[in-house]
């Protein structure tokens, strides 16, 4: 093991702890007989998943699209908001505790109103899935246009630069790791308000099959859905943290660094 570098101990690590939480699930529901209707094994879980598969992918589509349009609107909103009180302090003052109360609003409140407004189907979702992804990539950015020291900015000033140029050249690549780890968190609160709203008002998506299953008492049906969503949410988790890398890793420990 010592002979593996510092990566491919990691990712064998990660692989075997993988492996080794699905054959202990296994493991202790066989040990104890648990019934299939509190908690499957995995192995029945992945049959459900084989077999049904092309009835679940069609709504796997469907919670994906979802997702991802109401997580770029998230982004762009969150994005034009940070920007906007990241770079003013009277804006952060009037607006933060604004920002605050509307992100302490459960969205599962706010479900009801889009339905009315939209109708049901996939608009509410999308909605849904913006606005609660918005709330962590404003305060991200904003802080990330904060951390701009002030003698850098006078120093720039007396150079001749202008607020906007200093905005564009120092402040928004200084807010890029900020952004990038905001959007790590956003991702999974989209998922969590697509569901959230397919199971409210729609009849499309893997929100909606879990609904159905549950009501059916179909348990191995609803951790099919719940195993998707994870599959799901690790595919764009990693197409985030590989645009991050591409694009802040200037701002990154070296792995090395990083394992020792």
């Amino acid at each position: 093991m010592n002979a593996l570098s510092p990566l491919v101990r990691q990712r064998l690590l990660s692989v075997g702890a993988f492996v080794g939480f699905f054959l202990l699930w296994e493991v202790v529901c066989l040990a104890f007989n648990v019934s299939d209707l509190i908690l499957p094994r995995p192995s029945q879980i992945a049959k459900v998943l084989i077999e049904k598969m092309p009835l679940l992918w069609p709504h796997a589509l469907q919670t994906l699209y979802t997702t991802f349009v109401g997580f770029a609107f998230g982004v762009l909103a969150g994005i034009v908001i940070g920007v906007g009180i990241g770079s003013s302090k009277l804006a952060y003052d009037v607006t933060y505790p604004l920002l605050v109360g509307f992100s302490s609003i459960p969205k599962v409140a706010v479900v009801p109103l889009f339905v009315v407004w939209f109708g049901a189907g996939t608009v509410p979702a999308i909605l849904t899935s913006m606005v609660i992804s918005i709330f962590p990539v404003v305060v991200n950015v904003a802080t990330g246009l904060a951390s701009t020291e002030p003698e850098l900015e006078d120093v720039l000033k007396v150079l001749g630069a202008r607020k906007r140029d200093i905005l564009w050249n120092v402040g928004l690549p200084r807010a890029l790791p900020y952004l990038f780890a905001s959007l790590k968190i956003a991702i999974t609160l989209s998922f969590v308000g697509t569901v959230l709203a397919e199971t409210v008002a729609s009849n499309k998506g893997i929100g909606t099959v879990m609904m159905i299953a549950s009501g059916n008492f179909d348990v191995p049906m609803v951790f099919a859905g719940l195993f998707l969503l994870a599959a799901m949410g690790i595919v764009l988790y990693a197409l985030s943290s590989l645009v991050e890398q591409r694009m802040t890793g200037w701002s990154q420990r070296k792995t090395d660094m990083a394992m020792g």
